[in-house]
């Protein structure tokens, strides 16, 4: 019944608030939890646990695949590394805070910090905010961006650096690859594929559908002449595994 219940229109419109709704619950137990757990790790224990539910509400079914290629060091915790990812749908940062075993925090804008609820949770999730305001504000925060992910911090970016049109890949920017290379630590190509079919851009209701994420080999900087080599290597490898995906199904 309740699989049937999901397929339906206004299940899909229940969803939506209930997602906003979730948001603050899930700020109020991370903050709760911040001062015996860390900010951090309370964050991707229960958003984890927050991420996972909604998918389920949502009807979404998900799996993960080829972690097992990615180095062990990254794995395992000693090496930090740019995990990139194509973006198809608001559900892809949610989904990734379940498929990607490791702590890894996102890139966002500056002015996000300041939103109530979603920056109170990114604040404590540690996650890097890059100051987009001009060239000299953006150079200094990709420096000190480097600097974290040196220190150990795993980082999540959206080549693309926005969702999807019209569900194909779009064109790559350049910012995440100069962070890799300042930071000198490995991209992992990822491709998440159904997202676009749970929730395309501009939809006003989720669908039930089948999302899969693909992890990639590990790819390092240093094994590349210059940044459009490493660029075209990272790509190419994602542009494969979302194929791979769509053609298996």
């Amino acid at each position: 019944m309740l699989k049937c219940l999901r397929s339906t229109t206004t299940w899909g419109y229940f969803c939506v608030p209930w997602g906003l709704v979730s948001v603050v619950l899930v700020t109020v137990f991370v903050l709760s939890a911040a001062p015996f757990m860390g900010g951090m790790r309370a964050f991707f224990v229960i958003g984890k646990w927050w991420a996972r539910q909604l998918l389920w509400i949502n009807g979404a079914e998900w799996s993960a695949e080829g972690w097992e290629r990615v180095p062990e060091e990254i794995r395992n915790g000693t090496m930090s590394a740019i995990f990139m990812s194509n973006h198809e749908s608001h559900l892809d940062p949610p989904l990734l805070m379940g498929a990607i075993p490791v702590m890894a925090v996102f890139i966002a804008k500056k002015e996000i910090r300041n939103m109530p609820f979603v920056g109170w949770l990114t604040r404590a999730a540690g996650i890097i905010f890059i100051d987009r305001g001009n060239s000299e504000k953006a150079a200094k925060s990709i420096s000190e961006a480097a600097e974290q992910i040196r220190q150990g911090k795993n980082v999540v970016i959206f080549p693309e650096g926005t969702r999807t049109r019209d569900g194909r890949l779009g064109q790559f920017k350049k910012g995440g690859f100069s962070l890799a290379i300042k930071a000198e630590v490995p991209i992992v190509p990822l491709a998440t594929v159904g997202g676009w079919e749970v929730l395309p851009k501009g939809a006003r209701h989720l669908r039930p559908a089948k999302i899969q994420v693909i992890f990639g080999k590990a790819v390092h900087p240093k094994d590349y002449p210059n940044r459009q080599a490493l660029m075209e290597e990272v790509e190419g490898q994602i542009r494969e595994l979302v194929e791979s995906v769509r053609h298996s199904r």
